[in-house]
């Protein structure tokens, strides 16, 4: 998606089609977030210390799945898309040593239906080229180059079940240290993209905006909107401008890190500090108790820790 998409996206549609309820795809929380990267060994002991275990390699290509709790976070190092078989770059199908969140995909009731109207809404598709024995999932285009996918499949029987081969003596279900669960994603935006992109994801997905007064964790710059997922499958989206008298950003609007909620952030910390993840230090004492902030690992690679009492499942 260029940057000025979702301009375009939201010109097209009908004004009077849109009203369909306050969750029109059938949202249920998010099923995983996908990285690209040419260094998946490191970026694998980057979650590691996270708390994340991997657990299952794609048939195919060279693809991991990680897992604590219920998050699910994809390594991709294969090139492509595992999903859509498509090149995760607009320019080149070329990886780099720097992890990019190259996709998100969303939990839904009905995969096609939510494609569908997403399409009638103005969305772009994705065209896809599976290989046998592979599944179909819907996507369209997100921010920068990312993909937004689609999926029904994600209860007694997923995705992973069809494209991926589990890892022996691995624990499929590992649990997610100090009750981690997905809080939100951060996306950075060009200059006075706010308004575009609040309005992208309110009339395709039907977010809504918090106000001035609302916001989570240390880190409270942007504009924060809350999916319409019911409670407690909802998340965030954070959209971030660049810093004023900063020079304009267009081209490099992206999906920039995730947020994990946990229910005690000073115990959550304490923990992952004992596995080796490093934090950065805030001055304010009371940083402990409503988030923190990962130090940067491979360029590019941080997590925001933001306190949430929803208990990991």
């Amino acid at each position: 998606m260029t940057a000025q998409q979702p301009q375009k996206h939201m010109n097209t549609l009908n004004r009077e089609a849109i009203q369909e309820g306050a969750n029109p795809l059938g949202m249920e929380g998010i099923e995983f977030i996908e990285y690209a990267t040419a260094q998946p060994q490191q970026l694998g002991q980057v979650l590691e210390k996270m708390g994340f275990r991997p657990i299952a390699r794609h048939r195919s290509r060279e693809v991991l799945l990680y897992r604590q709790g219920d998050i699910n976070v994809i390594v991709n190092a294969h090139g492509q898309s595992y999903l859509s078989g498509k090149t995760n770059s607009a320019s080149s199908g070329a990886l780099s040593d720097k992890p990019v969140i190259a996709a998100m995909a969303l939990r839904v009731r009905d995969a096609s239906t939510a494609y569908k109207r997403a399409l009638e809404r103005g969305a772009w598709a994705i065209p896809t080229n599976v290989e046998v024995m592979e599944l179909n999932i819907p996507a369209i285009h997100g921010v920068g180059s990312s993909r937004i996918y689609f999926v029904d499949r994600y209860k007694e029987f997923s995705i992973y079940d069809v494209d991926f081969t589990p890892i022996p003596t691995v624990d499929q279900h590992p649990p997610a240290v100090a009750g981690l669960h997905f809080f939100g994603i951060v996306q950075y935006i060009g200059n006075d993209r706010t308004e575009d992109w609040t309005e992208f994801y309110r009339e395709l997905f039907g977010f809504s905006e918090l106000s001035s007064g609302q916001n989570f964790g240390i880190l409270t710059k942007g504009r924060i909107l809350r999916s319409p997922c019911a409670a407690p499958n909802h998340f965030y989206l954070q959209l971030i401008e660049p810093e004023l008298g900063v020079l304009d950003v267009k081209d490099d609007e992206c999906l920039q890190r995730m947020g994990l909620g946990t229910p005690n952030v000073a115990t959550t910390v304490e923990q992952l500090l004992k596995a080796g993840v490093e934090f950065l230090v805030s001055k304010d004492p009371d940083d402990k108790n409503k988030g923190a902030l990962t130090r940067t690992q491979m360029g590019s690679v941080t997590f925001e820790l933001v306190h949430d009492d929803r208990a990991a499942s």
